[in-house]
């Protein structure tokens, strides 16, 4: 893995653009915590992450178009293979990433589907013709679906979209090329969360669905479809031996034959293969890892894309087999393409890879080096100490240096939803299903994967230290099965353990915390049915539950954080519960949905409890439990949720648009 690429404040700066300068200026002085009493002064730090950030690729020719992934504007890069440069790129008008591209046969048009945080009524459909890539690509059509997360074109040139993220069940989406009207096609079946695949002939679109979220239980498990574009019926095919996989992952019609993969989560991923004439005729080989996506082939081999590399299914054997290679780890790939018998490969990492997969030697195109438009992107976890800040983002951490001012972006696949410091070490849960990841700055090695846990506890969301027992902890949601875990990762031993449902089969940890050797786990459930924000106390070491409250709030938990004997815990409808650990009772409630109403974090800082919504960042008075405002307007640049952070010296770490802010707050005694 090569060392990361050094980034000077100046070059942070000016990366930012007019907004990353705006943010600058609007940052300068103090923000006052009450009228007459300013505590609080904010220092900008520049832009937090700043990379050409990706979510999808195909080929179309010698060019590979690129989608981005939580940067703005939403845009596709041209990446012309031959010359190793970007040739063109288009903005789109909405959307934050672009997980659904396709373009038709005969090369002119190339089709862009958008994922929303929320669904306004805006185009989610574009198209960019090619053959005159100077102008921008249009906006033609909004399908029900919130987002749009795979597209293909048939022969015909008519396009067809799935995605999800409405109430209804996932439908699939026509679109005439020559009119642009986007017609229902219909909905598959009456169950399944998602549906990320879809691939399609002259007479018959594929498309493969399932839950992704919240568990399976009644929403359904994988399922394939095909839809007979005549008559306009939907058929169940999928195979038997896929069922018991969360969902479908993805499509591809090569030759006369469906290419299938799956989404797995207690067991590996499956490819198979289905004759197009004969929904019964198929064979199933086992992967490894749990995805199978982005299909090619060369002669009698199909390849695509698993968990972190590039795997080959030999039609001839029916077997899977890894495809070895002499070039850099892949990390989270994005598309798989094959040309002059050599695959061409995009990877989350920033880079094209161009693999003979015979040789078994890669030619690799940095495409930060290509020209490709380098931007803030929205932020995941950060974490403070040892003298630096550290950000995460989509397939690196940006380490954040308080003494130069310098920036290094540290490769790590998947998200750091969260993390911490430790003796001064990083601690990361790298979302999906990468575990706990460690950097120490002082050993000269690149992040690393310091535990790995049950596949299916995928989704880390909070990370603390149990400083008593050494222990770095993670509370964890899985999005297919439901419910949730805790992590504990011992650095001195190397030694993890994974506890499931901990709470419930429900919730999920979303916050957490820890005292004197207790982790105090809150609940969260987003069903609608069931308990929600129940608080346990457990033994980490022994695996024991403790005791349990509950917090009596309306959702679940937010955030927790500890002072004292009291335990703080906020809920994602803005209330505030304070439970006394050693009475193991409730003593106060409060709503304070003014400032935090959402996702929220909440850090204990020189005696004082600190939290920080989408909106605002607040503390608590230690006696009253009464909220101030501390930074009001901070609408920070996060992902999903967010988040605080604070340094040996108690400054405070947390976003301001795209911006990492350091916030320094004395409140008066």
């Amino acid at each position: 893995m090569p060392n990361p690429r050094t980034i000077s404040r100046r070059h942070m700066l000016q990366a930012g653009g007019a907004a990353g300068l705006a943010a600058t200026l609007g940052l300068a002085g103090i923000s006052a915590a009450a009228p007459g009493r300013p505590t609080a002064k904010i220092t900008d730090l520049g832009p937090a992450v700043v990379q050409f950030s990706l979510m999808s690729a195909v080929l179309v020719g010698d060019t590979v178009y690129i989608g981005s992934r939580n940067v703005d504007p939403v845009r596709i890069i041209a990446l012309h293979l031959p010359t190793r440069r970007v040739v063109a790129q288009t903005a789109l008008t909405n959307g934050h990433s672009i997980q659904a591209l396709a373009a038709d046969a005969t090369g002119r048009y190339l089709y862009a589907g958008v994922l929303q945080k929320s669904d306004e009524g805006k185009p989610n459909l574009y198209r960019w013709d090619l053959k005159t890539p100077g102008t921008p690509a249009k906006a033609i059509a909004r399908i029900a679906d919130r987002d749009v997360r795979a597209l293909t074109v048939a022969p015909d040139g008519f396009l067809y979209a799935v995605g999800g993220g409405a109430e209804s069940a996932p439908a699939l989406w026509e679109c005439d090329p020559k009119t642009l009207k986007v017609r229902d096609a219909g909905t598959p079946g009456p169950k399944g969360t998602l549906a990320r695949a879809v691939a399609a002939t002259r007479t018959t679109v594929f498309v493969g669905a399932g839950t992704t979220f919240n568990g399976g239980g009644d929403s359904g498990r994988a399922a394939l479809y095909a839809y007979d574009r005549s008559a306009g019926t939907f058929a169940s095919i999928a195979p038997s031996e896929m069922e018991r996989d969360p969902s479908i992952r993805d499509l591809a019609v090569i030759g006369d034959k469906l290419v299938i993969g799956s989404a797995a989560s207690k067991e590996p991923a499956k490819v198979a293969v289905m004759d197009l004439g004969d929904a019964s005729s198929y064979a199933v080989a086992t992967s490894s890892g749990t995805v199978a996506k982005s299909f090619t082939a060369i002669d009698d081999t199909v390849y695509f894309a698993g968990d972190s590399g590039v795997l080959a299914y030999s039609m001839t054997s029916g077997k899977v087999s890894p495809v070895e290679t002499d070039g850099p780890d892949l990390g989270e790939i994005w598309g798989v393409d094959s040309r002059d018998g050599k695959l061409v490969v995009t990877s989350a990492f920033g880079f094209v890879a161009e693999i003979d997969p015979a040789a078994g030697t890669s030619a690799v195109t940095d495409l930060g080096k290509a020209h490709a438009p380098r931007t803030a992107q929205v932020a995941m976890g950060i974490a403070a100490g040892g003298g630096y800040v550290y950000v995460g983002g989509t397939g690196t951490v940006a380490r954040h240096s308080l003494g130069s001012g310098d920036v290094a972006n540290l490769r790590a696949p998947g998200e750091a939803k969260d993390c911490v410091v430790h003796d001064g070490v990083l601690y990361t849960g790298q979302y999906n299903s990468q575990g706990i990841w460690r950097y120490d700055p002082g050993d000269g090695k690149p992040m690393r994967q310091a535990a790995h846990f049950l596949p299916e506890q995928n989704r880390p969301l909070d990370v603390t230290l149990d400083r008593k027992n050494g222990l770095v902890l993670a509370g964890v949601q899985s999005d297919t099965e439901g419910g949730g875990s805790l992590w504990t990762h011992d650095p001195r031993t190397g030694r993890s353990r994974c506890f499931v449902n901990p709470i419930d089969e429900s919730q999920c940890v979303r916050g957490l915390a820890s005292r004197d050797g207790v982790a105090y786990l809150g609940g969260d459930n987003t069903l609608t049915t069931g308990p929600r924000s129940t608080v346990v106390a457990f033994d980490p070491v022994r695996g024991e539950e403790l005791w349990r409250i509950d917090p009596r709030q309306t959702a679940g938990a937010a955030a927790l954080a500890v002072r004292g004997g009291h335990l703080y815990g906020l809920s994602r409808k803005g209330g505030l519960f304070v439970i006394d650990v050693r009475r193991r009772a409730l003593v106060h409630r409060a709503d304070v949905s003014e400032v935090c109403d959402g996702f929220a974090a909440m850090v204990t800082n020189r005696g004082v409890v600190y939290g920080v919504s989408d909106t605002t960042v607040f503390r608590f008075d230690p006696r009253t439990f009464a909220v101030t405002t501390v930074v009001s307007g901070i609408n920070g640049g996060w992902y999903s949720g967010a988040h605080l952070a604070n340094d040996e010296a108690g400054h405070l770490y947390t976003m301001r648009g795209r911006n990492l802010v350091r916030i320094t707050d004395r409140p008066a005694p």
